[in-house]
This record gives C-alpha cells, structure tokens and sequence, in this order.
C-alpha cells in the first residue's frame, strides 16, 4: 500500500524542482532540493543525478540515507548531496527540507566584497536576523568537513549565504524552503539592480525594519508560504501535470 504521506512529499519535492526551473533558480543539473522522508530523520528524498529539474517527477525522486546509500529509486546519488546535505540533514534535523541553490542575484551579492542583503525593500525584510553567512569558500564539497562547517556556519539560522557560491535555505516543509528560496532571489535581484545604476542606496529607518519584519513574520504564522505554494502547484497542474507522476 503507497504511503500517502510519503507520496505527498514526493509531490511537493518535485513541484519545487519544476518551479525552480521555471523561475531560473537553477544551474545545469546541478545542486540539490532535499526532503527528509516523512517520519524519519535519518532517510531523504533526493534528485537522481543528470536529471533536469524541469523533468523531475515524484516517481524519479530517489530515498537515500544519511550516509549516501539509495534505500528506493534507480539513478545516481551525486557525492556533494551527502557532503552537504546529508551533514545538514544530520544535524539539523528540525528542518525537514534544504535547498541549496547557485541562483544568479543571490550569487551576484556573494561576489561582492562585503555583500549582503540591506534592509531597503520590501523582500529583504523577510529576512531580518535570519540570515547566516559563509565568508570562507573552501572550493567544492568533496567530504563531509565542508558539511559539517556549513552547518557550523548555518548556526542555527534558516538560511546561509555562501561567499563565491551561493545560498542554503532550510525550512520546516517543502513550502516554507521554497517561498523563501523564491523570495531571496526576489530580494538580492532587486538590491543587484538597484546598486548596478551607481546610485545610492536608500536606507529606512530601524523602527521601520524592525515592524515590518514583525509583520511579516505575523503573515508567516498564517500559512503564507502554503498558500503561495498552493498556487504554484496550480499552475504546474494545469501546464505541467506529470510532475505528479
């Protein structure tokens, strides 16, 4: 009998796979979307190696443990999933789902001495005092020292910021990690932008800042992120159903 909790999370795992495509948030077939199997802490859903996200369906995803050995599925577990996502699903294991990303606004900002995202729009304040940042690229994950000093780095935020490489984001669910994965490259696109007319940037206020994160963070509490996921799996149910599959 399919476990109907389990396939649900297959569902959603391959939806932010085809979504990020969509929204140029991926390179190559490269990087990884991870999910813990519902229940477990131990076990994840993974993208078989040479996949194209935009091809991802819940039926591909493989389940592989901790440790880099397939459990279900058939394909390649690439080695850098368990360097890094394996090490962050062990020590980590509240957040259920890791994104790691070489998405090209975020990356842009990591390119730049002393980047990071300022408090001047909307999107940035999503993430105020959530933010970690990496300011020490190692080169690539080949063992399991570079993920456990990126969960060092991580330090108990939901999200890293990763010099010359890219970003982390971690969430409680598939919808919380990809409406904040989503809107990071909202915020640093708008912040490359801005900063790329040779202007100034314009500050606000701390009293500012600090209300409307609560704010947000208030809008949070009511399942924004669910609903806004909701809505993208419509649109990939009308113009892409066999992410399903």
């Amino acid at each position: 009998m399919r476990n109907d909790a389990v396939w649900q999370a297959r569902v959603d795992l391959a939806a932010a796979y085809r979504l990020a495509a969509i929204h140029g948030l991926n390179e190559g077939v490269d990087n990884h979307l991870t999910l813990l199997v519902p229940g477990t802490t131990d076990r994840f859903l993974l993208i078989p190696f040479g996949t194209h996200w935009s091809e991802v369906r819940a039926s591909s995803l493989l389940i592989v443990d901790l440790d880099g050995r397939i459990l279900e599925g058939e394909g390649i577990a690439e080695d850098t999933a368990f360097f890094i996502h394996g090490r962050l699903h062990r020590a980590y294991p509240e957040w259920a789902c890791i994104m790691h990303t070489h998405m090209p606004y975020t990356l842009a900002l990591n390119l730049i001495e002393d980047g990071r995202i300022e408090p001047n729009n909307q999107n940035a304040l999503r993430f105020t005092d959530r933010i970690a940042f990496d300011d020490t690229y190692t080169g690539l994950a080949f063992d399991n020292s570079e993920g456990d000093r990126l969960a060092r780095a991580l330090n108990g935020k939901s999200i890293l910021m990763m010099r010359h490489h890219g970003a982390l984001v971690c969430g409680r669910s598939v919808a919380e990690a990809y409406d904040d994965l989503y809107f990071l490259e909202r915020a640093c696109m708008t912040q490359v932008l801005a900063m790329s007319t040779g202007r100034p940037l314009k500050k606000l206020s701390t009293d500012i800042v600090r209300e409307t994160s609560n704010q947000i963070a208030g809008l949070n509490q009511m399942n924004a992120a669910g609903i806004h996921f909701s809505a993208l799996k419509r649109l990939l149910d009308r113009d892409q159903p066999d992410y399903k599959e």
